[in-house]
């Protein structure tokens, strides 16, 4: 992928209208305790970028990297105000929560360079009428004018016993009836009277139970999972022990979370200055790491625990573009600042199967647009494997690792020129089950190497370096982290902080299996 230039003259205007009654505010605690407020809306649509550059290269199999995001909202992520009848649902209000359009969000995720995007509104009491009626017609529309996107229907659904996650139904001729049918069963608050049992860990499991045994099963990812968190290592809404339970009803369906949640312009007031009442990401308890959220940061902590299980569970990073942060909001428009980048034909299952398997890495601010990661047993006969793949090798083989990385030139749309520093190659044990269901470390996690300019060969935007694990004893899985900045792990983000100064990628894992 190459970069693309910004274009900062692009808006989207708002009118403020009344906040909700308290009545009312478990139905729109949509954003980490916030009241939402019902907001109309006034577009200015923009035109397309000019895009520069050449697309990358084929891996041979037809698959390129894929550029996305899967947690994007639009005027139908609604605001809602009582009803006339007391005893009657509140009434929704249009752009409540996000004043933009799904066409105007689909045209800008291909003016920042998305391949693909999935439409994302959360609801509440009878929500799913919306979706059917409202949103499904806008997804027809955005598909219309720009052809060149691919665009899922999705949902943010109000997790039962959890805080919030994608749906992503795969495109077919019935995605429409199955998010609906999916929102109608499962949404915590979709019912009215709202009904304390939508709103239970097991309902969870009985949703990924269903949405397994579908003819076209969805992917699901957990948002932002530890937004509501009150410390490092000690969790909120959602939970170690419940992301297990999701995983092990249906590991092809919960297949991972966010690594780098959206809300990253916070600390930005709408002239770019520092915002100080604001946390990165939204995350007002417990900050996030280099623009990550702590389950994803931490060597050895949560997810490295997962992985020590041998799970198969990944990290994305998103937008969750409600309002532009030069509109008084705290988003980036889609792939602005956060690209999950797919290794996928151009197709929409094959995107959703590279979502599923792992062939996945993200980054922010643009750092890098590629990740070849090619591991390899240096015996003969040994086939190799790519990120979310494994390799099979023999006790006491030495297993070789290649890595090519491209760092883009130009400038962002930060309107910085950020280059690799440094890249880590981070190795982990697969021991088993975890000791507890609510384990999130992994003490056998550690930075296996360091590498900086010195260690690789850059030709052009191109880093390629190689490097060789001598006599593997024991299963275990590697994964690559880098950075533009100087930190060796990454810091506390603090109110204010700018984050185009602060990027990092992070590639999802190959498995090592020893036999």
């Amino acid at each position: 992928m190459i970069r693309y230039r910004h274009t900062p003259d692009v808006r989207t205007g708002s009118a403020p209208g009344a906040r909700l009654t308290p009545a009312l505010r478990n139905l729109a605690m949509l954003r980490n305790g916030l009241l939402l407020a019902a907001l109309g809306s006034a577009l200015v649509a923009p035109a397309l970028a000019h895009e520069t550059g050449a697309p990358h290269a084929s891996h041979g199999d037809g698959r390129t990297w894929l550029a996305g995001d899967h947690h994007v909202h639009s005027q139908f992520s609604v605001g809602w105000k009582p009803g006339s009848d007391p005893a009657a649902p509140p009434e929704p209000v249009i752009g409540g929560d996000s004043s933009n359009t799904i066409p105007t969000n689909a045209r800008m995720a291909r003016k920042f360079g998305l391949s693909w995007m999935a439409a994302t509104d959360h609801g509440g009491p009878n929500h799913s009428r919306i979706s059917r009626d409202l949103a499904y017609p806008e997804i027809l529309r955005a598909r219309g004018e720009t052809p060149d996107l691919i665009l899922f229907f999705g949902l943010e659904l109000n997790t039962p016993g959890a805080d919030h996650s994608s749906i992503i139904v795969p495109k077919s001729p019935s995605e429409r009836d199955d998010l609906v049918d999916l929102e109608r069963r499962f949404d915590k608050y979709e019912a009215w009277p709202l009904d304390p049992a939508r709103d239970q860990e097991d309902r969870m499991v009985e949703a990924l139970t269903y949405m397994k045994g579908l003819p076209r099963p969805p992917v699901v990812i957990a948002h932002h999972a530890s937004r509501s968190a009150p410390a490092m290592g000690t969790y909120g809404q959602t939970a170690p022990a419940e992301l297990r339970d999701w995983n092990d009803a249906a590991p092809s369906v919960a297949v991972g979370m966010e690594g780098a949640p959206g809300h990253q312009a916070a600390g930005l007031n709408p002239d770019g200055s520092p915002r100080l009442s604001q946390a990165r990401g939204a995350y007002r308890q417990h900050p996030t790491y280099g623009g990550y959220d702590q389950m994803t940061a931490r060597v050895g902590g949560f997810w490295d625990s997962m992985l020590g299980e041998g799970r198969r569970w990944w990290i994305t990073a998103t937008s969750d573009s409600h309002r532009h942060y030069t509109d008084g909001g705290i988003d980036f428009w889609p792939g602005e600042y956060a690209k999950t980048h797919v290794l996928a034909r151009k197709t929409p299952d094959d995107i959703l199967e590279g979502l599923r398997n792992g062939r996945v890495f993200v980054t922010t601010g643009d750092l890098v647009s590629s990740v070849d990661l090619e591991v390899r047993p240096v015996a003969r006969g040994g086939a190799p494997a790519g990120i979310g793949g494994e390799v099979t090798v023999s006790k006491g083989q030495d297993v070789r690792i290649t890595l090519r990385v491209r760092d883009p030139s130009g400038e962002n749309f930060g309107g910085r020129s950020p280059e690799v520093k440094r890249i880590d190659l981070i190795r982990g044990d697969l021991t088993g089950p975890a000791p507890s269901r609510s384990a999130d470390v992994n003490p056998t996690t550690r930075v296996e190497r360091r590498f900086t300019a010195a260690d690789w060969v850059r030709e052009g935007e191109v880093i390629t370096l190689t490097t060789t694990l001598r006599n593997v004893q024991a299963s275990g899985y590697i994964r690559l982290r880098g950075t533009g900045t100087e930190e060796a792990e990454p810091a506390m983000d603090v109110p204010g902080e700018n984050p185009w100064d602060d990027l990092w990628f992070y590639a999802n894992p190959v498995f090592i299996k020893v036999r």
